[in-house]
């Protein structure tokens, strides 16, 4: 329970920022002005949208989280590795939709179908030397018209490559797509869900909601807050273990930092070796035989990582080698952000202590 509870903070944010993403729907926004000659604006107002929002769901969240689930048992079979992928989709997709919706309220852009939206009197004109406002609109069901200026950027389209982006870098490590092996039938696997996202997106200007744009920009949103969000819980595609989560990050119980905690036991792995740098230290076998520069957690084993005192001499960091760390999962080897700016006098108290 002390390993999910370690996570809290994660699944707050991910909670809030969801919460953020539906309420802002409900805010009016900045409308911007717009000409009424504007031929750009004067699609027709789909009813029927290609990709409704319940479909979008289904396609960005529902979908990843199975085909993600289903990997995890195809594979490394850990609740670890299903935890982090979970977590991971959330936060993307969390981040993806409070930033949009935020920038979506602010922006005001008016969408390709806006005059449709509207409906203007007959014989409207521009004033001189101006644009028209909302204030023209007729138009009386509310919940239309405000959406109406929400064209920058695409929801669905941040969206869709947020779930489907982290789907696709998930699948990438799995198939250790970078593995300089050239097996070109695993960058279709992993460019698949990209492909589903780019169909999602291009509904959006067949739909006339929004001008490609639009639609470009949200997808590389989505895309970019989908790495940000792998990248926070899996090590990198090019690396020998890209298949394994990082490990958790919660204290030991007791003890010394050679002494044996309690094993938290995922699943099975492959056979590490052990060298002479010290207890714990391995060597992975990885991308065409050659060894990793992440560090393995094998079977019943703790460790002293890069930054522990055992090789820095007193001289850096040691709180991180107090980490539990699970069977199956890839080392963090960097320091916790207290541990950056704590002064060296009261990091080598807390090592005696």
């Amino acid at each position: 329970m002390r390993l999910l509870y370690s996570y809290a903070p994660d699944w707050i944010l991910t909670i809030i920022l969801a919460a953020i993403f539906f309420s802002l729907d409900k805010v009016p926004g900045f409308k911007r002005e717009f000409s009424i000659d504007d031929t750009s604006l004067r699609y027709p107002y789909a009813v029927h949208e290609r990709v409704p929002n319940w479909a979008l769901y289904i396609i960005a969240f529902v979908a990843p989280l199975v085909i993600q689930s289903i990997l995890n048992v195809l594979t490394v079979r850990t609740w670890w590795d299903f935890h982090n992928a979970t977590l991971g989709l959330i936060l993307s997709l969390s981040l993806t939709g409070a930033f949009t919706q935020f920038t979506k309220i602010t922006v005001g852009r008016p969408r390709p179908d806006i005059i449709s939206r509207c409906q203007p009197p007959s014989g409207v004109t521009n004033p001189p030397y101006g644009l028209v406002s909302v204030a023209i609109c007729t138009q009386t069901d509310q919940a239309i018209l405000r959406d109406g200026w929400r064209s920058f950027f695409s929801g669905h389209s941040s969206l869709s490559f947020a779930g489907l982006g982290f789907l696709s870098f998930y699948l990438a490590g799995k198939l250790h797509l970078f593995d300089e092996r050239g097996h070109t039938h695993k960058a279709w696997i992993a460019l698949t869900p990209l492909a589903g996202a780019s169909l999602v997106a291009i509904s959006r200007t067949m739909d006339y909601r929004h001008h490609w744009h639009d639609v470009l920009v949200g997808s590389f949103v989505g895309l970019l807050f989908s790495f940000f969000a792998y990248r926070q819980y899996y090590p990198p595609l090019s690396s020998p273990l890209s298949h394994h989560p990082f490990a958790p990050r919660i204290p030991r119980d007791g003890g010394d930092e050679g002494s044996e905690g309690p094993i938290l036991p995922t699943a099975n792995h492959p056979n590490t070796n052990t060298n002479s740098m010290g207890r714990g230290s391995t060597t992975a076998r990885g991308h065409n035989n050659r060894p990793s520069s992440e560090l393995f957690v094998p079977h019943g084993e703790r460790y002293r990582d890069s930054f522990s005192n055992e090789h820095l001499d007193g001289e850096g960091f040691g709180s991180s080698a107090q980490d539990v760390e699970l069977e199956g999962t890839v080392r963090r080897t960097n320091p916790e952000l207290e541990d950056i700016y704590k002064p060296q006098g009261r990091v080598a108290e807390s090592r005696v202590g």
